[in-house]
């Protein structure tokens, strides 16, 4: 089992402590997750490409964005031009002109992602999985830190990796929502192969960020140990 990658979602980190965060967790983490809300695909309003610009200037980590927004091909070229690694919109939002909008990401030297919401069915994206290189599988609905687990989505996480495996694909399997003590060992033998941290799975553990990464990894490690 290849090593699992962790991604801390930004809309949960101490937002007066932006530079001392990111210098923690640059040593630590794998990818940054920054979330994208316009307020319509979802009722709330998070983060944006002027942040991905400014974390672009502290950080060589892999930047994340995962775009809640009804228009996505409204973003792209800002979002490149911020510094974007990956680029994720929603297959709800795409999916009448996903070719397009994946070509666009590609073309701009990013990497293209999608998102699939929990009631979202992997056969909505069956004639592009080949060409996205993540896929991320909401485990709440969408818009808001805090909700809980949808145990619904293990079926969905494992039929990911089948395809993957079948087809020797190389997308990658993230997870977002109520990455946690709860939900580890369950989300890691399904398939998961990336971890969203949030409020519950790594900011909220302890105010003390190093010591919270130090307890959310002892605690990975003892829930899939057992």
């Amino acid at each position: 089992m290849e090593k699992m990658k962790f991604s801390p979602s930004l809309m949960c980190m101490d937002l007066t402590k932006f530079k001392e965060q990111v210098d923690i967790l640059n040593e630590r983490a794998d990818f940054y997750h920054v979330d994208i809300m316009d307020g319509h695909f979802v009722k709330n309003i998070t983060l944006s490409p002027f942040f991905v610009e400014q974390l672009n200037k502290i950080t060589k980590l892999p930047i994340d964005v995962h775009l809640m927004v009804e228009f996505p091909g409204d973003y792209i070229d800002e979002l490149a031009k911020s510094g974007a690694t990956y680029i994720c919109p929603h297959a709800e939002t795409i999916n009448k002109d996903a070719f397009r909008i994946i070509n666009k990401i590609k073309s701009l030297g990013c990497k293209a992602g999608v998102v699939l919401n929990p009631s979202t069915p992997v056969e909505w994206i069956k004639y592009y999985i080949h060409l996205v290189d993540k896929i991320t599988i909401m485990t709440v609905d969408p818009g808001f830190a805090g909700q809980p687990f949808i145990p619904e989505m293990l079926e969905k996480i494992k039929e990911l990796k089948k395809i993957k495996e079948e087809n020797n694909y190389s997308y990658l399997i993230e997870i977002d929502g109520s990455c946690n003590e709860r939900t580890f060992k369950r989300l890691t033998s399904a398939g998961a192969e990336v971890l969203i941290v949030g409020s519950s799975g790594l900011f909220n553990l302890e105010e003390d960020l190093v010591v919270a990464w130090d307890k959310m990894i002892e605690i990975f490690n003892r829930e899939i140990a057992e």
